[in-house]
């Protein structure tokens, strides 16, 4: 009996545990001048690669990050308080990644398209962004990039190789909005791939179709 309460416990603190990691990731904490922490972090971040923040990220939430958040507020037509609100990290996580994920995404450009230009690179971590913007697919990054058959580089294990510079450059590139593809959500090496689903599409679809170094995109 003892045994089957303290399993109960345990069960329930687990439970606990996550469903308040849960509500802190849908609900981060409120940020302003003065504040400190890993989450500050993950906010400069975000703003350093957005291009709002110039500097790198310190973990402390002073005029400079202060002045940034207020130049996304005001691009992004909210009250530009300075203040990084419930509404002000709903926008910022719309349009951007955190480091984890910025490194998720270069590792699948670099397996993907490193033999491509950087402009073919930056077009296939558009496409994975695309992907997580349409509700045709995962509602999270990892969840776009694993999703069963969607990338090769992750069917033959390519996707753990270490990204290089020009991919992390890629990736930050794609996040900032540049979609050299036009809002693509496909793509393949046409002279390699063995797709028949892509094939198809591209025969029977009258769709637009871009070709970017040995990539075809299409929507």
């Amino acid at each position: 009996m003892y045994r089957i309460l303290t399993l109960f416990t345990l069960l329930m603190l687990i439970a606990a545990a996550t469903a308040a990691h849960e509500a802190a990731a849908k609900n981060p904490p409120v940020l302003k001048q003065g504040s400190k922490g890993a989450e500050v972090g993950n906010l400069q971040f975000r703003l350093h690669t957005l291009g709002y923040l110039k500097v790198n990220p310190t973990a402390h939430y002073g005029a400079l990050t202060r002045k940034a958040v207020q130049q996304f507020q005001k691009a992004n037509r909210l009250p530009s308080t300075g203040v990084t609100d419930l509404k002000t990290w709903k926008k910022l996580k719309r349009k951007s990644l955190s480091k984890k994920e910025v490194i998720l995404l270069a590792r699948v450009i670099h397996a993907e398209a490193r033999g491509e230009t950087y402009k073919g690179q930056v077009a296939v971590g558009a496409v994975v962004l695309n992907r997580l913007q349409s509700p045709s697919f995962p509602k999270t990054l990892q969840g776009v990039i694993m999703q069963r058959n969607a990338f090769t580089a992750v069917q033959d294990g390519q996707i753990k190789l270490k990204p290089s510079a020009t991919a992390y450059q890629a990736a930050k590139a794609a996040v900032k909005g540049d979609d050299p593809t036009g809002n693509a959500l496909y793509y393949c090496n046409p002279a390699i791939s063995k797709s028949k689903w892509f094939k198809n599409r591209l025969a029977t679809k009258k769709i637009a179709i871009k070709k970017i170094g040995n990539h075809v995109f299409t929507v």
